[in-house]
Formats: C-alpha cells, sequence, structure tokens
C-alpha cells in the first residue's frame, strides 16, 4: 500500500510534466489559516483539523468526534484584494471525515472605462461602471485512517472553480488533490499531491466586450499541472508547561524553472521551515521562513532572498484564535499583510 502510494505520488507529475500552463489557479496556492501562515505554510505533515482540508486531506482523519469550523478574512496589497476562507468537516464513522471549503479570492470595485464615450464621442462619466474580479473554489474533502497500517491516513479532494472578470469573461474548472500522513513516535510525515490529474479552467467570453479593448483572447483552455508538497514535523515535550514543533515542508513544481533556491527545467523546490513554541495547550508562538529566491542586483551578484513570517495563537476549551504577519513578497518589496483567523473544536467546547 504505502509503495503503491509513493509510486503514484512521483509518476503522475512526470507523465503530465510540460502540459500546463504556469501559475494557472494561483490563488489557490496562497494559503489559509493563521497558525500555518505564520509557520510559512510548513504544515503538511502536522495539520490535523479542519483546515487539512486546503493543505493535506488526509489530516481530516484526525476529526473522530465531532464537527468543526474554519474562517478567514484576509487583505492584500493595501487592502485591494480581498480573500475569504471558510471550512467545516465532519466525522463520518470512527475510520472516516468528510470536508468542504470555500474559497473567494478578488478585487472589487474596478472602473469600466468601455462605455465612457456616448454615440457622438463625448465623454460621460455617468456611463463608467464598476465590475469586480473574482476566483471562487469549492472543495469537498473525504480522508479515512488505514485499518491496515497503523497511523496512516490517506484522503484526496474534488475542487470546483469558478473565475469571473466582470461581464468580459468567465471560467468554470475541475481537478482533484491526493493526500497521505503517516506518524512514528514524534515524528510526522505528509504528502499532498495537487491536481495530480491536471485541473482545467474553460474560459468563455463575452466578444462584444471585448472588442472594445482589443479583441479575443487566443486561448480558451488552461491546465494546472500538478504540485508535489512534502512536509516532515518532529514534537517535542520540553516540560510540563512547554511543548515544540517543528517542521520542513518541500513545495515541488513540475512546470519548468522558477525562481526558487532549486530550479531547473523538470522542476523547481521551494523549501520552507516552520516552528510553533506552545504554552500549556493554550497560547503558542510561531514563526517561519519560506519564499526562498536567487536575486540578481545590478551589478550582476546573486543574493538570497527569504520571506520571514511570524504568529501567535490562543486556544481554550475548543476556541481558536491565530494572527499572523506575514510578507507574500518578499521582506523589502511588498507590504506585510495581517491575517486573523478563527476556528471551533465542537468537541473539545462540549468536553467530549
Amino acid at each position: 500500500m504505502l509503495k503503491k502510494i509513493a509510486f503514484l505520488f512521483l509518476l503522475v507529475p512526470t507523465l503530465i510534466f510540460g502540459q500546463g500552463r504556469k501559475y494557472s489557479n494561483e490563488f489557490l496556492n496562497i494559503g489559509v489559516d493563521a497558525r500555518a501562515m505564520g509557520m510559512s505554510n510548513s504544515v503538511i505533515a502536522s495539520v490535523n483539523d479542519v483546515t487539512a482540508g486546503y493543505w493535506n486531506p488526509a489530516g481530516l482523519a484526525n476529526i473522530t468526534k465531532s464537527w468543526q469550523a474554519s474562517a478567514m478574512h484576509a487583505e492584500y496589497f493595501a487592502s485591494i484584494a480581498q480573500y475569504d476562507y471558510l471550512s467545516f468537516a465532519q466525522p463520518v464513522d470512527a475510520l472516516s471525515t468528510i470536508g468542504f471549503t470555500v474559497i473567494r479570492f478578488g478585487v472589487d470595485d474596478i472602473l469600466d472605462t468601455t462605455e465612457l464615450l456616448d454615440k457622438d464621442g463625448n465623454v460621460d462619466y455617468d456611463r463608467i461602471n464598476k465590475f469586480s474580479a473574482a476566483d471562487y473554489a469549492l472543495i469537498g474533502s473525504y480522508a479515512r485512517k488505514s485499518s491496515k497500517y497503523a497511523n496512516l491516513n490517506y484522503g484526496g479532494n474534488v475542487k470546483i472553480i469558478y473565475r469571473q472578470i466582470g461581464d468580459f469573461a468567465n471560467a468554470i474548472g475541475f481537478g482533484f488533490d491526493l493526500g497521505a500522513q503517516y506518524k512514528i513516535n514524534a515524528w510526522e510525515f505528509g504528502a499532498t499531491l495537487r491536481d495530480f490529474t491536471s485541473t482545467f479552467n474553460s474560459w468563455s467570453f463575452n466578444e462584444e466586450k471585448l472588442d472594445t479593448i482589443g479583441g479575443l483572447p487566443e486561448e480558451k483552455l488552461e491546465l494546472t499541472i500538478p504540485r508535489l508538497l512534502l512536509g516532515v514535523g518532529r514534537s517535542f515535550t520540553l516540560n510540563k508547561k512547554y511543548s515544540l514543533h517543528t517542521e520542513i515542508n518541500m513545495d515541488i513544481t513540475f512546470d519548468g524553472e522558477r525562481n526558487t533556491l532549486v530550479g531547473s527545467n523538470f522542476g523547481s523546490i521551494d523549501p520552507g521551515f516552520g516552528f510553533e513554541l506552545g504554552y500549556r495547550k493554550f497560547a503558542f508562538l510561531r514563526g517561519g521562513l519560506g519564499n526562498i529566491q536567487r536575486t540578481v542586483d545590478f551589478d550582476n551578484s546573486e543574493n538570497i532572498s527569504l520571506q520571514p513570517n511570524l504568529g501567535l495563537g490562543f486556544k481554550y476549551r475548543g476556541i481558536s484564535i491565530d494572527y499572523a504577519l506575514t510578507d507574500i513578497g518578499n521582506a523589502s518589496d511588498a507590504l506585510y499583510s495581517n491575517i486573523f483567523s478563527l476556528k471551533f473544536d465542537f468537541a473539545a467546547l462540549k468536553g467530549l
């Protein structure tokens, strides 16, 4: 079983390599949950709550008593872009769990000046309209504990994607993810294969609208080829009050060379590191490093840039409030964003 899962995770990206468009559906790679973002998204091996529906569906199998829910709102680029996330998970039986996730990433109130001129060629500001450019995703998840291999969880996602650019164009797409987690004592291992069959978006265009701004695009189909997320984590009990979890993740893409720490024509590897220091399982301090890139200065010298992240969290009787200060670009060029998220664990809330 383990050999078959490992073989599938490694083979599928190779078979589909080179057939997709780079950065297609990139809004699904931004990340959710302030805990994860405070740790530079290094949670593939350890995620074990409702947010696993996004990060690694196998982690949902750890929800065994009652339902959980999570919500997050984030604003990027000086509040120009809005990111909203909502998820729910419910155990089906002692071994399996289902979950649902909704994501919206959009820019609203964009000025539409395509009809600024009236039929006589005069400027009429009353003819200016507003529109939104938004991406939506609905993700259904299923996870199960292995009845044959202890400490092995596996799961999958079905994704429905809808993208809309005002009255100009819209697209609908479908995709699938696979996930697995395995635990040995204090060590945790995880893998997520996103878009393992390739995710496609089929676009429809408003010919009348687009003709006013330069004509129709030539391509109507986008393919998002697989990416492999790997994680290894370890937990430490420092004493009766303090605990520590550390994790290293690798984001491996197969759409050609990217500006990552390790890049090649076959694929690129973007590593990340995160930690979580806990106090009495109530308060948490988090940090991480990610988005490691090779940059070239004007004198052609190469440097390495890092994206640092920091986070705090509080958990009491099933209610978790998390905060992350994250830089979605790098520390010198992009604006930092304040991320808040909220989680409910009904079983812990009721003392089950």
